[in-house]
């Protein structure tokens, strides 16, 4: 309440079952309207879903590691952040309007925890 509006659009690009079986982690695709500081991280912990990794917005998601296997577990304590990446940056130049474009590649840490969030289902 009193805050700035923020839009989010997210897709989801693929989900990771935990040891139950059961969804556990989902990669996300998010697209931004609006720049807000910590707008992904907020309007994903505000449906429930906090980024893993996220000590501020989703420290409830402790709980939820605990079903996700031994090398995900392993994974997710070696990351020692959010698992959040920049993939990619679209902007117009405020003064010659070009469409600028930025894409930068999944990092080593993000990618071997995705490797065993897949390896374990």
């Amino acid at each position: 309440q009193g805050g700035r509006e923020a839009v989010t659009h997210w897709d989801v690009l693929e989900s990771f079952a935990g040891r139950d079986g059961k969804p556990i982690a989902t990669l996300l695709a998010c697209e931004l309207e609006t720049g807000r500081t910590h707008q992904i991280r907020v309007h994903l912990a505000h449906i429930g879903h906090p980024l893993m990794g996220d000590a501020v917005y989703g420290p409830h998601f402790k709980t939820k590691a605990n079903q996700l296997g031994p090398e995900s577990q392993a994974a997710l304590a070696a990351l020692g952040r959010q698992a959040l990446h920049a993939y990619l940056l679209v902007l117009e130049h405020p003064r010659t309007g070009e469409l600028l474009h930025w894409e930068a590649p999944l990092p080593e840490d993000l990618l071997l925890l995705q490797g065993a969030l897949k390896a374990a289902q």
